[in-house]
């Protein structure tokens, strides 16, 4: 284990992470007990179980300096969602907002590579990582703590208290929007992050396809169960049109995402083609939303992101 994952794991701060492994353990043997008592006691032994479970979870507290969090999110993987959360962060700070963008994603992080971004964060004086900086945007990754071939193995509690050191150990001085790149599913990441920090909302990003639709819709639920608003849905990959005739095909299906925001009472923030650009401009690390600006493909983003904060609170709400 490389000085950086020491550090992140064990600098500082306790490798129990938000107290999360107390209240299944808790909730559990007040479960067992609870079928074996009735009346009074098996009352007891409920008021008992909420107390420990409420003891259990973290109290939420705001990064310092961060106005407004954006999380997006989705439920299944290879949908886009790194690639959107980075062009919805260029489209914000194209507006002249201050913006961070925050890759959570521990076991497979896109952020670096996709912001053309190496090297391990600097610390300030008060032992805080400071984020690397391209095309205007604070990023902070574990991409940037091991090596981009490296894989992270580790188990639960690890991960938490990666998380915990990337939520509050990162010197991200004024922000106006933290855009934070959830890991695709609806696992303890999700719950971490929702649990620990004030999100203004979440962002789903999914595909036309049943397959991806149907985990789409889980992720949403799962914001909606911790009281995370949901602002929308992107229909990523929606249409592709032929270079050379200009046919259009739905190689995904066609508004599935529309379909299911309608079902959840939602809208579609946008929706984004399946193009070349996109793909190459991530791949080299030059976002399509930078490099071109003037691009249908780009202007889809910056629609989107006016989606977005269309939906969000004023900062002194």
């Amino acid at each position: 284990m490389g000085i950086w994952q020491r550090l992140l794991l064990f600098g500082g701060v306790s490798l129990r992470a938000g107290g999360g492994a107390t209240a299944p353990l808790g909730g559990s043997r007040a479960m067992v007990c609870g079928r074996q008592l009735s009346g009074a006691g098996s009352e007891t032994l409920k008021q008992r179980r909420t107390q420990i479970m409420s003891r259990g979870l973290p109290k939420q507290k705001p990064i310092e300096g961060v106005k407004q969090v954006i999380v997006v999110a989705s439920g299944k993987g290879g949908v886009g969602k790194s690639t959107t959360a980075v062009n919805l962060a260029l489209a914000l700070a194209a507006n002249d907002s201050a913006i961070g963008l925050l890759d959570v994603d521990v076991y497979g992080p896109s952020v670096p590579k996709m912001m053309n971004l190496k090297g391990n964060p600097e610390l300030s004086q008060s032992n805080l990582m400071r984020p690397l900086l391209n095309y205007g945007i604070a990023c902070m990754s574990m991409g940037f703590l091991v090596e981009e071939s490296e894989p992270v193995v580790w188990r639960g509690l690890m991960v938490m208290s990666a998380i915990e050191k990337l939520l509050r150990q990162v010197d991200w001085g004024q922000l106006d929007y933290l855009v934070v790149d959830m890991p695709p599913g609806t696992g303890d990441v999700q719950l971490s992050v929702s649990q620990n920090i004030p999100i203004t909302g979440a962002v789903i990003v999914s595909t036309p396809q049943d397959i991806a639709l149907m985990d789409a819709h889980k992720g949403a639920e799962m914001f909606r169960r911790v009281h995370v608003p949901v602002l929308g849905l992107v229909q990523n990959m929606s249409v592709f049109q032929c270079p050379k005739c200009k046919h259009k095909t739905h190689i995904f299906g066609a508004d599935g995402a529309r379909k299911l925001a309608q079902t959840l009472g939602l809208e579609v923030l946008g929706d984004i083609p399946l193009h070349l650009n996109i793909r190459e401009a991530s791949d080299t690390g030059q976002p399509i939303v930078f490099s071109q600006p003037e691009s249908d493909e780009a202007k889809a983003y910056l629609r989107i992101a006016v989606e977005v904060v269309r939906r969000l609170p004023s900062p002194s709400e």
